[in-house]
């Protein structure tokens, strides 16, 4: 059992049972990178400002980076019986270098500690996230231009509804996914400011110098308020709730594939490194993967959930409950950064099923709203063009006839404006190629956005 910082004041041992529970080091081992770091920073202020002597900050500092090396080879062996990791590093330190290690905690105190490691994990995070989330919006934006003849039935409410194009629907991927992405990237503008020297809560007496401390773990601003620093956690927050808005995204996309890929819409084939089998049914090719991705963007909610309910209650100033926001965080980065990865790879393994998508936007239901505009263009209502192309539904389409086999007669008799060609309306590209609002599926506006991403994206 490691030395406890605190130990001194005790007249008697903690229960076992009390260690166990109490024990963070299980989780927050993976921020001894980040503790390392903060303390060298640490020492390096303490020695420039003579509130240790130099002598002393030269050999913490050198039996700091020593266990730094061993903790990025990955050779650093954690103490399990080491209440958290800044008494891991202590403790190994003082083994390495003596009496000086134990000059090391001047001036600070875990809970600003924990608060620098987390940001500072944070930042390395999000810069890894805002990377796989790139990664994905190309490996989309591959298939979008590979596909960019493509027409696809669209869907409103899981009924069919008009044309539009393949890459038009892949692209608005691109643009949720952006925005996550964006909201990530201004989440960590607020976790970039140094909390370390605000101590317990209250700063201290000592002449240190934050602003060393800052340049030298590059952080842009000081925390200006002591208690503000150690015992709020909305940075974690903010965090978990861009990353939950993301798997949402995510899991929609993964519905998506998952409806694309069965007999039933039949527009995409998912390679089988991504698919599983069936125990008893041999002929199965299932979309296990997109469905485990779809559940466990529940997790990420739960985990959002998890630190907001924890939050709530706390009084101002550190409360050990903090010591519980870390298992929740680290799941969710861990997660949707696996969700991102496979994301990257499933994409790029995608087949079209193109002849089974054109032999689909023959459905001339399809086209529908095009008559509507058809009829408005010759001078009818809105109204009235609505209800003259339901009537012609309702005759036609609902029992299994097209209304490109009505004689011109027959057309008459819905509108004298419907003329013989309309049946020129009745055709998938004709249709994406009429429209011309800004941010529609036509060809060439989307041809604009596939450029615009492309270069973005590099």
């Amino acid at each position: 059992m490691a030395k406890k910082l605190w130990g001194t004041r005790f007249g008697k041992k903690t229960n076992a049972l009390t260690d166990k529970f109490t024990s963070s080091i299980a989780f927050d081992q993976r921020l001894a990178k980040y503790d390392i770091l903060g303390s060298i920073a640490h020492a390096k202020m303490l020695g420039k400002q003579k509130i240790i002597p130099a002598k002393d900050c030269q050999q913490i500092v050198k039996g700091l980076n020593m266990i730094l090396k061993d903790v990025i080879r990955g050779k650093f062996k954690f103490d399990p019986g080491a209440e958290d990791i800044h008494s891991n590093i202590q403790e190994l330190l003082a083994k390495k270098i003596g009496e000086p290690a134990h000059k090391l905690h001047t001036a600070r105190s875990r809970n600003d500690q924990i608060a620098l490691d987390i940001k500072m994990y944070l930042k390395a995070e999000i810069d890894d996230l805002d990377e796989f989330i790139c990664q994905l919006q190309k490996s989309i934006l591959k298939l979008a231009k590979a596909n960019s003849k493509v027409v696809i039935p669209g869907y409103t409410h899981l009924q069919i509804a008009q044309p539009v194009l393949l890459s038009h629907h892949l692209l608005s991927y691109i643009e949720g996914i952006e925005r996550d992405r964006q909201r990530i990237l201004d989440a960590k503008e607020r976790i970039d400011s140094m909390p370390l020297g605000a101590c317990a809560f209250s700063g201290t007496g000592l002449p240190i110098d934050r602003e060393f401390v800052r340049k030298q773990l590059g952080f842009k601003t000081l925390t200006a308020n002591s208690i503000d620093s150690v015992s709020d956690r909305d940075f974690i927050l903010e965090v978990l709730a861009q990353l939950t808005i993301l798997a949402v995204h995510l899991s929609r996309i993964a519905e998506d594939l998952i409806l694309w890929s069965t007999k039933e819409f039949n527009f995409i084939d998912i390679d089988f490194s991504f698919c599983t089998g069936s125990s008893i049914m041999p002929h199965k090719k299932n979309p296990d993967i997109l469905e485990l991705i779809r559940g466990s963007v529940g997790k990420i909610h739960g985990d959002l959930s998890s630190v907001m309910i924890l939050m709530k209650g706390l009084p101002s100033s550190y409360n050990r409950d903090l010591q519980m926001d870390k298992p929740p965080l680290f799941d969710a980065v861990d997660t949707v950064k696996d969700i991102l990865e496979i994301f990257v790879a499933l994409f790029q393994n995608i087949v079209i099923e193109k002849e089974a998508i054109a032999a689909k936007v023959q459905d001339e239901s399809l086209f529908s709203v095009d008559i509507v505009e058809y009829l408005i263009k010759k001078g009818i209502s809105y109204r009235k063009a609505h209800d003259i192309v339901g009537r012609m539904v309702r005759d036609c389409l609902d029992k299994g006839k097209n209304i490109s086999s009505l004689s011109n007669g027959n057309l008459k008799k819905y509108s004298d404006k419907l003329n013989p060609d309309i049946r020129g309306v009745l055709n998938a590209w004709a249709s994406v190629s009429r429209k011309s609002s800004i941010g529609s599926t036509n060809p060439k506006l989307v041809a604009k956005q596939l450029d615009k991403w492309g270069k973005k994206l590099q």
